[in-house]
């Protein structure tokens, strides 16, 4: 069991994927809870950690890594044991679970979802221009891609990989979470999946942790 992971941020829907990850695997872990845009991120401790002053960064030892993706794959691949796995062993369900993770941060968070957040005015389009426009079509876009999911969860599969749940669910639950915030909404067969997956105790318990508390 490790004794040295340190996990920096909380407060939004990528940070709890790492939390997520670390709660499933049953890891002990020190969280630090800074949040973005708040300064936090620029102090030249962090900056030092993490010059592109983002968060979520996992510190594991004397290694350390960054991106919400990459941080829970880090985890599933590292810290996955015979009792509790959040990554498939063959060979195939492995290019297969790539596939997915690749799929849910490029095609569903970050062309759609964060292009929502960037230009939404409940997000920040403070900062980088109020677009409704291009909102309007982000969303569209979202909804023609998840398209995929639902082809693929139509078959009764309990998660994406079948009966074993992975780190690609906790990608595509925060990003359907993100949605249903955001008004998008999602289609018929991804809610009893996401009621799946969110029931999960370390789904719960990541919640907790990564909601940002009043008094900060």
């Amino acid at each position: 069991m490790p004794e040295t992971l340190t996990l920096w941020g909380v407060g939004t829907s990528r940070t709890i994927r790492a939390h997520w990850a670390l709660h499933e695997l049953g890891l002990d872990y020190h969280c630090k809870p800074i949040l973005p845009r708040s300064g936090e991120t620029k102090t030249p401790e962090y900056t030092l950690l993490n010059p592109r002053q983002k968060i979520p960064l996992l510190q594991d030892g004397d290694f350390t890594i960054g991106e919400s993706a990459a941080i829970v794959a880090y985890l599933a691949r590292h810290y996955s044991n015979p009792n509790v796995s959040l990554v498939p062993v063959e060979e195939r369900d492995f290019a297969r679970w790539l596939e997915w993770c690749f799929f849910i941060v490029a095609e569903l968070d970050s062309t759609s979802l964060y292009v929502m957040r960037r230009h939404g005015v409940q997000g920040l389009a403070h900062i980088y221009g109020h677009a409704p426009d291009v909102v309007v079509k982000a969303a569209e876009y979202f909804r023609q891609q998840l398209r995929h999911v639902e082809v693929a969860l139509s078959d009764g599969r309990q998660y994406l990989m079948g009966d074993q749940f992975t780190s690609a669910d906790i990608l595509l639950a925060t990003c359907l979470v993100w949605a249903i915030d955001y008004g998008v909404g999602v289609c018929d067969v991804a809610t009893p999946y996401l009621d799946r997956v969110t029931a999960r105790p370390a789904y719960k318990e990541s919640v907790a942790v990564n909601t940002v508390k009043s008094d900060r």
